[in-house]
This record gives C-alpha cells, sequence and structure tokens, in this order.
C-alpha cells in the first residue's frame, strides 16, 4: 500500500457518502418549494449546524490560518467581528425573516421576499438583487473552487487546471441532483467533520513545538508583530476586520437557512448550537495558522510548501503531524468546508435563476417539475461560470470571499433590516439602497484604500435607504398592515 493510497479511500468514501445523500434527497424532493427551501422542514440541529457549514467555506481551513501565519494575532479580529455579526443575525434577524418570508405570499427568496415587501409590481427590486446574487455568488463560488483545488493539487499532485475540475465536482453533482434537503444534510455531516478537524490540527502542532510557552517563544522569535493584537496596519486594519460581521446581515446563503428552519420556536436552540460550534471552529483556525509558525519555525526543512502559499499551512500540518488514515479524514474537512458553502451558493444562484428570472418573467405558469429541472440546468450553469472566474492559478481565497462578503452585505445587509423593523421603509429606499450599497463596493475596491469597502458600502447604503424612504410617499396600508401583524407575532412568540 503506498502513501497516498489512504488519502485516495478516505476522499472517494466520502465523495461516495455525499453524493448519497444527494439521491436520497432526490426522492425526498417533491416540489420546488422543496428543491429550494426543504418545504421548510428543518430542525434546529440542521437549522444550525447547515447555517454554519455553508458560512464557513474553505476560506476557514486555508483562507483565515493562512492569514495568521502570514500576519498574526491582529488578523483575529476578523474572527471577534464575525462572532459577533453572528449572533446579532441569530438573534435580531432570524426569527423575523422566518415569519416575514411566510406572510409574503410564501418567499422562496430574497429577491421574492423584497418584491412582495414592498410590493414591487414592476418587479425592479427582483432584478436587481437576483443580479446582485449572481454577480457577487459567481465571485464566492470561484473562491470554493480555489479552495478544493488547491487541496486537489497539494495532496494528489496533479496540475491547478485538473484539480479545478475535481473539486467541483461532488458538489455539483449532489446539489443538481438533490437541491435543498441534499445541501442541509450533507452540511450536518461536513460541520461535524470540520469541528473536529479544526480541533485537533492546532493541538497537535502544539504539542509538536513544544507546548504553548515554547511554541509563543518560537513565534516571537520569528518576527515579534505577530504577537501584537494591532498589526502594522493599525487601527484602519482592525476597524476592516471588525467590519466583517455586518456581512452577515446580507448574506443570501445564510438567511436561506433561516427561512427554511420549522418554525420559529427553532431560532433560539439554533442559534445557541450554531454560536456553539462557530466559535470553537473560528479559534480552531486561528490557531491553526498561529501555531503553524512556531511548527514550521522548529522545522524549518518542511516549510516549503507554506512559504509559497501560507494558505496551505492546514494541509501541510494534517499531512505532516497524523497518520495518512487520519490525515485523509482532516483533509476531507477542507472539502466538506468547500462543498458545504459551495453547494448552498449554487442553489441560491439556481434559485434567482429559476424563480426571479424563468418564473418571473419567462414561464409565470410553470410546474414544479419543470421549474426543478429549469433549477438543476441553472445549477450547472453557474458551476461553469465559477470554474471559468477561479481559473487563475494565483488567484486567494480569503481575497475572493472578502469581495464577495462585501457585496452582500453591503447591498443587502441594511435592506434586510431595515425592512424587518423599520415600516416606514419604502420600495425605492431599498432599490436604491442596495444598488448604492453594491455600487460602492465595486468602485472602493478600485480606489486599492486599505479601509474595508463592506464599511463604506454599508453606511452609504444605509443613508440612501433612509433619506429616500422619508423624501418618498408612504408605504401602502396593505404594507404596513403586514409589519404590523409580523411584529405582533414575533411579540407573541417573545420575539
Amino acid at each position: 500500500m503506498t502513501a497516498s493510497t489512504p488519502l485516495y479511500v478516505t476522499f472517494a468514501a466520502y465523495l461516495l457518502l455525499m453524493v448519497g445523500i444527494g439521491f436520497w434527497a432526490w426522492y425526498r424532493t417533491k416540489t420546488f418549494d422543496d428543491y429550494i427551501l426543504g418545504g421548510r422542514s428543518l430542525g434546529s440541529y440542521v437549522t444550525a449546524l447547515s447555517a454554519g457549514a455553508s458560512d464557513m467555506s474553505g476560506w476557514l481551513l486555508m483562507g483565515l490560518p493562512g492569514a495568521l501565519y502570514l500576519t498574526g494575532a491582529s488578523e483575529a479580529w476578523i474572527a471577534v467581528g464575525l462572532i459577533a455579526g453572528a449572533w446579532l443575525n441569530w438573534r435580531y434577524v432570524a426569527g423575523p425573516l422566518r415569519v416575514y418570508t411566510e406572510r409574503t405570499r410564501n418567499a422562496l427568496t430574497l429577491p421574492d421576499y423584497f418584491t412582495h415587501r414592498f410590493e414591487d409590481r414592476q418587479k425592479l427590486l427582483r432584478v436587481l438583487s437576483a443580479l446582485v446574487i449572481l454577480v457577487f455568488f459567481a465571485v464566492y463560488c470561484a473562491s470554493g473552487i480555489v479552495a478544493g483545488a488547491r487541496l486537489f493539487e497539494s495532496v494528489f499532485g496533479i496540475p491547478y487546471a485538473q484539480a479545478l475540475w475535481w473539486g467541483a465536482a461532488a458538489t455539483i453533482l449532489y446539489t443538481l441532483v438533490g437541491g435543498f434537503l441534499a445541501v442541509s444534510w450533507t452540511d450536518m455531516v461536513q460541520a461535524t467533520l470540520m469541528i473536529f478537524a479544526l480541533l485537533l490540527v492546532p493541538i497537535m502542532a502544539i504539542f509538536a513545538s513544544g507546548g504553548v510557552g515554547t511554541s509563543l517563544a518560537l513565534i516571537e522569535q520569528v518576527d515579534p508583530g505577530h504577537l501584537q493584537w494591532i498589526g502594522a496596519g493599525g487601527i484602519v486594519a482592525v476597524i476592516s476586520a471588525l467590519a466583517w460581521g455586518f456581512g452577515y446581515f446580507g448574506q443570501p446563503h445564510i438567511l436561506a437557512r433561516f427561512m427554511a428552519a420549522d418554525s420559529v420556536a427553532t431560532i433560539p436552540r439554533a442559534r445557541r448550537i450554531g454560536m456553539t460550534w462557530m466559535i470553537l471552529c473560528l479559534l480552531g483556525a486561528l490557531s491553526t495558522g498561529f501555531f503553524g509558525v512556531a511548527y514550521f519555525a522548529a522545522n524549518p526543512e518542511v516549510a516549503g510548501p507554506v512559504t509559497e502559499n501560507p494558505e496551505r499551512v492546514f494541509i501541510v500540518l494534517s499531512e505532516l503531524l497524523f497518520n495518512p488514515w487520519i490525515a485523509g479524514v482532516l483533509l476531507s474537512a477542507i472539502l466538506a468546508a468547500v462543498m458545504s458553502t459551495l453547494s448552498c451558493q449554487l442553489l441560491v444562484c439556481s434559485s434567482a435563476l429559476t424563480e426571479d428570472f424563468y418564473r418571473g418573467f419567462l414561464r409565470p405558469a410553470a410546474g414544479h417539475r419543470e421549474l426543478v429541472w429549469v433549477g438543476r440546468l441553472m445549477v450547472l450553469a453557474i458551476s461553469l461560470l465559477a470554474i471559468w472566474i477561479a481559473r487563475d492559478p494565483d488567484s486567494r481565497v480569503l481575497g475572493l470571499v472578502a469581495y464577495a462578503w462585501a457585496g452582500f452585505g453591503a447591498a443587502f445587509g441594511p435592506v434586510v433590516v431595515l425592512s424587518l423593523f423599520w415600516q416606514r421603509m419604502t420600495r425605492n429606499g431599498a432599490l436604491v439602497g442596495m444598488l448604492a450599497g453594491a455600487l460602492t463596493v465595486v468602485l472602493w475596491k478600485l480606489t486599492g484604500s486599505a479601509l474595508y469597502e463592506m464599511v463604506p458600502g454599508v453606511i452609504v447604503a444605509t443613508v440612501a435607504i433612509v433619506v429616500v424612504s422619508l423624501l418618498g410617499r408612504p408605504p401602502s396600508a396593505d404594507v404596513q398592515a403586514t409589519h404590523q401583524q409580523v411584529r405582533l407575532s414575533l411579540r407573541e412568540t417573545g420575539y
């Protein structure tokens, strides 16, 4: 048995399990509602882990550890911002969004919700929000494909151009076949694998480096700046890192999990499960990159691949510190992270194209079977576009994620939050705010500013929504009545 055999066996077993779940979900998928939101049937455990796994993509095991390895403790502010943003999202957005989407003609997608929430008969909100989803998710999906390609390239030694296809193939298959149920149940398996790997790898790296004290001394020898909480970027870098938390309020693939919960009563327990999982995973990812510095300082002869690309630190540590069979399981966690996020992103893109363009404009009377098959074709189309974007071998996972995350956070975040809590918000306010947020992110990125584009994007979008809404006519009586009914329903359930 060659050294690579365990990797092949564990990867093959993992992929077969995921595809098997996809085909199981095939038999449970009867309608388009099932394909897009699983019939709103997810319990608290699946809701929590599915939301977490769909959030924490390949950047959690590659991009974030790589950033810590390269820069040090100052990058940990990203995790602080993410934890705060995720908790606020669970606490204040999840329940209201679950109720509001059901009251607005059982909205299946964010564009659908915006359209019915503001009675947009011209469907401008539907078109704009669907376009935002397609543009930024194409970039986001590309980040997942890059992470998968890096994994296959590093582990199996195949060229990047081939690794792109191998990394994407299984995810495309089970998403295309099983839809939302396949994505959600595979997310649960993948989330379990991710937390196991992220806790085990840094612990072994610390032991292999001689303990925490010795590791810290080695890190200080490499670069004392790695121990500083405020790095070379100063306070601007800290603000930019914390601003990642704003992004949660506008991520369609995470918000879809809230919409799919079986009831509002499910949300509080799901929040506790999801936040515990998230905090442990982020601590593991941060520790992997941080203490990886110590390990490779003590073992410089094996540091070559990580020096070349810091985003490989988790991969290389797994291969060096563990028996090949265990390493195969740990490395499957990267594939799990990639597949969990990529699959739900593909599904959200598919739903935007199918629900918001195909049924919204071309075939309003299309039946469920037709819509499911159109949805599957859209998954395939978006996958091919993302592979094309990811074709550059110099692509960095965290950079792609940061851009897409800011795009959604600025374009959708203020619109979602204000639509749930502000009765006076208007259709035109939502439209201008969404457009202003998206354009600010794109234009700010072009300036090359050190300040993360999320910050100006959210500020500009929020101001635009408030100003335009107050300058325009108030919403109709029906819109305001629905808002009051939702708020009353939430108060009755403790929100």
